[in-house]
C-alpha cells in the first residue's frame, strides 16, 4: 500500500527543506561594515543635505554604519579622486550631481567621470532661482533688467555645475552681462545672499528650506519645465520668458569594477528607501522627486548625459 501524504504535510516538508536557504538568505550582510559617502559639497550644500537626510532611514534597509564624508576642493575633483582610487568592495562611494560630469570636461581633474561606476540614481531635484527677502527683485525679468542697466551679481555653488551652467544659459538667451561668482559649496554661496552681496543664487529646496522657512529668502523661478508640487505659484523660467530648463540628478557612484553583491544590495535597498513613509515625508517637503535607476541603466543614462554635456560645451565654445 502507498504512502498518502496530506497536502499539509507536504507543505511542512518542502518548508523544513527550504529553511536553511532562506535562512541564510535573509542573514546575508552587506559585504563591508561601514560605508563611507563622500560629498564634494560644504556643510549645508544640496548634496550634504541630501546625504545626512537620507541615511538614518537608509541604513536599515542597507545594514552597515553609513558616514558622510566632506570633501571639498577644485569643484568635485578631490572627491572624485578619492572615491575613484579606493577599493571597490562597496565602502566609498561619491554623491553624483551634474557637477561630477562638468568638472570632468571642464578641467583636468586626477579622476573623471569616467573613472568611477555609477552605482545608481535616488532623485531628480528641481532647481531654483532665489534672492534675500531684502532684495528689490521681485521676479526673474527684475533681476535681468537690473544686470542691463548695470552688471549684476550672480552665485553659483561650483565652477563646474550644473548651476553655473543655468546661469551662463539665462546670461545667453537674455543678452546681460552679469558677473557669474562660484564657491565650494551651496551653503557658503547661501550667505553671500543673504548678505546682498549676490543678487540671486540658485539651488535646491533642500539645501534653501531652512532659510526659505524662516522667511530670509524669497524664490524668484523653478529652472525646470514645470512648477513645484509644493510652491505652485512660483512660476518657471519659462513661464517668465527665459528659455531656460534643466534637470539635476542625485545618486551614487563607486570605484570601477563594483561586486555584484554591492549593486544587488543597493538595488534592493533604494526602492525600499523611497517607499519609507517617514522618508517620503522628508523628501516631498524639499520637492525631490524620485528617480530610481538601476546600475545598468544609470551607467547608460551617465554615459549619455556626458556625450551631451561635452557637445552641449563644444557648441557654445567653452571647450575645443
Amino acid at each position: 500500500m502507498g504512502i498518502n501524504f496530506k497536502p499539509k504535510a507536504i507543505s511542512l516538508a518542502l518548508a523544513l527543506v527550504t529553511l536553511p536557504f532562506s535562512a541564510a538568505i535573509a542573514q546575508q550582510k552587506y559585504p563591508a561594515p561601514i560605508v563611507k559617502l563622500v560629498t564634494h559639497s560644504s556643510p549645508g550644500g544640496g548634496s550634504d543635505v541630501f546625504l545626512r537626510e537620507m541615511l538614518p532611514y537608509l541604513q536599515p534597509y542597507l545594514g552597515p554604519k553609513l558616514v558622510v564624508e566632506n570633501v571639498t576642493g577644485g569643484s568635485g575633483a578631490k572627491a572624485m579622486s578619492t572615491v575613484a582610487s579606493s577599493t571597490p568592495d562597496g565602502s566609498w562611494f561619491y554623491a553624483t550631481t551634474p557637477t561630477y560630469i562638468y568638472t570632468s570636461l571642464l578641467s583636468t581633474p586626477e579622476a573623471t567621470y569616467k573613472d568611477m561606476e555609477p552605482l545608481v540614481n535616488v532623485f531628480y531635484d528641481p532647481e531654483v532661482i532665489y534672492t534675500s527677502v531684502d532684495s528689490k527683485f521681485q521676479t526673474l525679468p527684475d533681476v535681468i533688467a537690473a544686470a542691463e542697466e548695470g552688471r549684476g551679481k550672480w552665485g553659483a555653488a561650483n565652477p563646474a555645475s550644473l548651476e553655473r551652467q543655468v546661469l551662463e544659459q539665462i546670461k545667453a538667451k537674455t543678452g546681460v552681462n552679469a558677473s557669474i561668482i562660484t564657491f565650494e559649496g551651496g551653503g557658503d554661496m547661501q550667505i553671500n545672499v543673504l548678505n546682498g552681496t549676490l543678487d540671486i543664487g540658485v539651488g535646491e529646496i533642500g539645501e534653501i528650506r531652512a532659510q526659505l522657512d524662516a522667511g530670509k529668502l524669497r524664490m524668484l523661478a523653478v529652472v525646470g519645465d514645470h512648477r513645484l508640487n509644493l510652491f505652485p505659484d512660483l512660476k518657471t523660467a519659462k513661464e517668465q520668458g527665459i528659455d531656460v530648463s534643466v534637470v539635476k540628478f542625485r545618486g551614487l557612484a563607486g570605484p570601477k569594477n563594483l561586486p555584484p553583491a554591492v549593486i544587488a544590495a543597493w538595488e534592493a535597498a533604494i526602492p525600499k528607501l523611497l517607499a519609507d513613509p517617514k522618508y517620503k515625508k522628508i523628501y516631498t517637503e524639499n520637492d525631490l522627486e524620485p528617480g530610481f535607476m538601476k546600475h545598468d541603466e544609470y551607467v547608460s543614462f551617465m554615459n549619455k548625459f556626458g556625450s551631451d554635456t561635452q557637445a552641449f560645451l563644444k557648441a557654445s565654445g567653452v571647450i575645443q
